[in-house]
């Protein structure tokens, strides 16, 4: 037979290091004031390109308001999985949810990027009808499906019932159900990922839709209302088997990074806020005797600034909070990025102590206070927010949208969409690259960055690498 899996498909993190770097990127783009449809750039990376760092392809999408945020790859290198039953798919669609309208759309990236259209949609109604969810957030690929997490459940403000997990066919896109069988104590829900052959996934929480959809709601984060617990399951079983609390004062427990390889049985989480002292927090979890544990293993301190410098929702305290908003780890498990929306700072921490975080590189641009612009002279609005790293760990992209209400609420004279570069030094160090800068057409903003051929926020692996 001439079939062969895949060639982006990789088994294991290390596999996937050696492999040919990206020529394209993907971003999400959104209309904060539903003025116009949202739409999928795509972006010219490829170094020495005539077309380098430019958009080279936009698909815009029929409807507005749907408020583009995270997105996914239909298939990825766990379809690599023993226990796949699509050992033959094609990373080729991208799954992108509009998080207001809860209506899905499916991108055929083939036969190339500068190609790209729209292949399907899924309506609202389906996913309503079928899981009882809503606002779809966070897209994973698995061995026998597409994973979709929501941040709502039924009802017009989607609190008749907890968020949860639903699966889509892979193939055909058709929504199948709910993932949970039993979901124990969990009532919110953000990001979620996995070790496949350890079995198990991890899941966070943010917020319920009445309290992010029009915007923070300070009462309800001074009150410690937004999420701060982890949830661990039985991948196969769908079953809750722990939740650990981190304490009501560690606010929005959001981005989950579990290690790639396999054979570890670590991770990492990012904290956006600790009420009490407005510090941001990474955290480590792990697993020992059959059970998982976690600590606080970094916290970044917040800045004080004159209340002048700062938006109506930060004045009363004098100083700006990191905001830790999405964290990303190298495929080599060595280095974890840590995006501080508030402070206008990318972080990079050495990792390969896990529980010991050493930070090893930073990097400044935007920021509420400092507004730190970029080394080509660039005014960057907003701050790091979303990021994402080549497989080979040498180039760190991200954008500086968070989501719009917010970004209106700390960020009041506008965040135009951006998207930037670092090049990474493999013993460490960070440094902004001053050729690389991504403009978008005017009125819309950038969020998250998927890469052509897998990223090191896509692929789950199988197989542990060897030589590393």
């Amino acid at each position: 037979m001439g079939i062969r899996p895949d060639p982006t498909f990789h088994a294991s993190p290390k596999l996937a290091m050696d492999a040919p770097a990206e020529e394209y990127a993907y971003t999400v783009l959104l209309s904060p004031d539903f003025s116009q449809p949202d739409a999928l750039a795509v972006i010219d990376v490829k170094p020495g390109s005539p077309t380098y760092s430019q958009v080279v392809h936009t698909v815009p999408v029929p409807y507005k308001g749907d408020e583009f945020h995270h997105f996914g790859w239909n298939a990825c290198s766990s379809s690599l999985s023993p226990l796949t039953g699509h050992a033959f798919l094609e990373r080729r669609y991208l799954i992108i949810p509009g998080m207001r309208s809860s209506r899905i759309y499916i991108v055929d990236t083939h036969p190339h990027p500068t190609q790209a259209k729209i292949y399907k949609i899924i309506e609202p109604e389906e996913i309503f009808r079928k899981t009882g969810y809503s606002r779809p957030h966070t897209v994973h690929c698995g061995p026998e499906g597409i994973y979709v997490s929501t941040l709502g459940g039924a009802g017009k403000d989607g609190t008749d019932g907890p968020p949860g997990i639903f699966i889509m066919d892979c193939e055909t896109f058709e929504v199948l159900g709910r993932w949970e069988i039993d979901r124990g104590m969990q009532e919110k829900h953000y990001d979620f990922w996995w070790n496949l052959p350890r079995d198990y996934m991890v899941s966070s929480e943010w917020a319920l839709p009445p309290q992010f959809e029009n915007g923070i709601v300070p009462e309800d984060l001074l009150s410690n209302q937004y999420g701060h617990r982890i949830h661990f399951w039985d991948l196969r079983g769908r079953r809750n088997v722990q939740t650990l609390d981190l304490g009501a004062n560690h606010q929005m427990a959001l981005e989950v990074r579990p290690a790639h390889d396999p054979s570890r049985e670590y991770g990492f989480i990012g904290v956006v806020v600790d009420t009490t002292n407005l510090e941001g927090s990474i955290w480590t979890w792990w697993r020992e005797g059959g059970e998982f544990h976690i600590e606080k293993t970094a916290t970044i301190p917040p800045e004080p600034a004159a209340t002048e410098q700062l938006p109506p929702l930060l004045q009363g305290f004098g100083a700006v909070p990191p905001l830790v908003t999405d964290i990303d780890l190298s495929i080599d498990d060595k280095f974890l990025y840590v995006a501080c929306w508030g402070t206008g700072e990318m972080r990079q921490y050495d990792v390969t102590e896990p529980r010991k975080p050493k930070l090893t590189g930073s990097v400044h641009i935007g920021g509420i206070v400092r507004r730190t612009p970029h080394p080509n002279g660039k005014t960057f609005a907003g701050g790091p927010q979303m990021v994402e790293i080549s497989r080979d760990g040498k180039r760190v992209y991200w954008t500086n949208s968070l989501y719009s209400t917010w970004d209106n609420q700390f960020y009041p004279d506008g965040v135009p969409g951006a998207q930037v570069m670092a090049r990474a030094e493999p013993g460490g160090g960070l440094a902004l690259a001053d050729d690389y800068w991504v403009s978008f057409p005017d009125g819309y903003r950038a969020h998250q960055i998927r890469l052509e051929g897998g990223d090191c926020s896509t692929d789950s692996f199988c197989y542990p690498s060897v030589g590393v």
